[in-house]
């Protein structure tokens, strides 16, 4: 067996771009993309794919360039996740929703070569430009255009996106990678910390998230998805190379409410979506929520979904699948894998089981719950607070220009350090309890921010919670709560307090609650949680020394 060794027939590197040849093949006449009044199919798009890549080679780009969009989700950008990697280059996504000052920042950073704009954020960019130092070289840019905004082209942009794919060459020989191992995409933190990093994935790592998110999530072929989880957050956990795979319908939303998700659901028949929980909440208490027609798949992800807000949303026949992920991990690599037997249990139990995160997908290698000091395994006992580990394909290969924050999070012992805190049951199942630096400890207690969080959303006035910790004279910290109301309901402070204390240990009742209109959250649906801490700080030390403990 010795002598049989790797050879060019069996070790051709891996890499998802060959989804969309096969795709263009087996999927030809297929709607591959619809946005507004224009549908493409999948033969259209591998074809405009090649001559975006053509053209962006012949701007000079080179192997591992980079090259950022700003966009909405429209056809643009989903055809860039193709036609950027076909020219040898590095995908680089960006949140449209930071500002000039921040974009500039990742602009500089990731030595972009060549940006495209969306007409809506020209101006947005052309503000980051002008904060580059005079000395740094300034990337070329292409206008995205829309015939909805007419948003004319300026001297800044060299060309439009639609002339980059007439000018193409349809015939292009894309640019395959060395390595599996080459990068494919950069991705910059969500933003729910203050230091975003630039996350860097290959070609090996995004292949394996993408089929893996497949399997776990049993997407058919030809499903048809709605495109409402942003593809600049984490490309959008890899499904715009996923849907290549399956020969899904992309259908593209420039932006959305509750309204037009569900009149997406009618006029195009869609199957299947991705959603953060606030996404959820959104569908569950809107005045146009109604029974669907056909079951409807969402995966959900990004932040644990209270069990109240997973059975709202799947009263009204959404079927609710729950995973796990990191920009580092490219897609979702921990899953709520459903057990048939579940089904016979009550609601709100079904419910309680699906909020937890679950076990690792098949593409993983291991997950664990260790002591973060020592390395050691937590007791499976569901109450022992462990912080996940992880090892498989699809980790990121680092931190761009960031050693020292790369070796901080991938450990010599083999493992990559997620920073989340969980707990493991006795049947194998994890369950996040929060992120390291949102556990409240008072009084010497651990608590949970989250478990505080899924009681408040069972509170019928509550539309979103968040808790965190505000210092304490006695304790050291206590939990404080921030809240918005759905209008459906009154609540005051008090009765949020009584609520609770009628439901969680007492040390964990939130000590201070702050009701305001709408929670700080990124641009992903994310509560800004380092927001509110420092809200709560800015209030000062509570005095609680008299509380009961019991």
């Amino acid at each position: 067996m010795d002598e049989l060794k790797p050879t060019p027939p069996n070790s051709s590197p891996l890499t998802p771009i060959t989804f969309l040849e096969r795709a263009a093949t087996v999927y030809a006449d297929c709607p591959s993309i619809v946005y507004n009044n224009t549908t493409h199919n999948w033969s259209q798009t591998h074809s405009r794919c090649l001559k975006v890549a053509s053209s962006i080679a012949s701007f000079g780009i080179q192997r591992n360039h980079v090259v950022s969009v700003v966009a909405p989700n429209i056809p643009a950008m989903y055809e860039l996740h193709f036609a950027v990697p076909m020219a040898g280059a590095v995908l680089n996504t960006i949140n449209l929703r930071l500002d000039a000052r921040t974009i500039s920042v990742l602009l500089r950073h990731s030595e972009s070569k060549l940006l495209f704009v969306d007409c809506q954020s020209k101006s947005l960019i052309l503000e980051a430009l002008s904060l580059f130092p005079p000395e740094f070289h300034r990337p070329v840019l292409v206008l995205i255009e829309d015939d909805e905004f007419p948003i004319p082209k300026t001297d800044e942009f060299i060309t439009t996106y639609e002339e980059l794919v007439e000018r193409g060459d349809s015939g292009f020989n894309w640019i395959r990678p060395k390595s599996e191992f080459d990068p494919i995409a950069m991705n910059y933190t969500s933003g729910t910390t203050s230091a975003p990093k630039g996350v860097v994935h290959s070609h090996r790592g995004i292949f394996v998230v993408s089929l893996d998110s497949l399997i776990e999530w049993s997407v058919p072929k030809q499903p048809v998805y709605l495109w409402t989880l942003p593809m600049f957050h984490a490309n959008g956990w890899s499904y715009p190379w996923g849907m290549a795979a399956v020969g899904g319908t992309n259908i593209c939303l420039r932006k959305f409410d509750a309204g037009i998700i569900y009149d997406s659901i009618n006029k195009h028949g869609v199957t299947h979506i991705c959603a953060a929980p606030v996404v959820l909440n959104m569908l569950s208490n809107s005045p146009d929520s109604k029974p669907l027609k056909h079951p409807v798949y969402i995966m959900t992800a990004g932040s644990p979904p209270p069990a109240a807000v997973l059975f709202r949303t799947e009263s009204l026949g959404f079927v609710v699948h729950h995973g796990y992920g990191l920009t580092e991990t490219g897609g979702l690599v921990i899953s709520c894998t459903w057990k048939n037997h579940w089904n016979k249990l009550p609601a709100n139990e079904r419910a309680r089981l699906k909020s937890r995160q679950g076990v690792r997908t098949v593409g993983m290698t291991e997950v664990d719950l260790v002591d973060p000091e020592s390395g050691v395994s937590v007791k499976r006992d569901g109450s022992t607070l462990g912080e996940i580990v992880l090892k498989g394909a699809c980790v990121m290969l680092g931190y761009f220009k960031d050693p020292e924050g790369t070796s901080k999070c991938m450990k010599n012992d083999g493992w990559f350090y997620t920073g989340d805190v969980a707990v493991m049951h006795p049947d194998g199942y994890l369950e996040i309890k929060d992120r390291s630096k949102d556990v409240i400890i008072s009084g010497g207690e651990n608590l949970s921010s989250v478990e505080v969080e899924s009681v408040l959303y069972t509170h019928p006035a509550i539309n979103e919670a968040a808790v965190v910790a505000r210092p304490d004279e006695f304790w050291g910290e206590t939990p404080c709560a921030f809240v918005s109301l759905n209008g459906k309901h009154k609540a005051s402070e008090k009765d949020i307090i009584e609520f609770c204390r009628a439901k969680l240990p007492h040390y964990m009742v939130p000590k201070t609650v702050v009701i305001k209109q709408e929670l700080p959250k990124t641009s992903t649906g994310k509560i800004q949680k380092f927001v509110l801490r420092d809200i709560a700080k800015s209030m000062g030390k509570s005095n609680s020394k008299k509380m009961s403990r019991m």
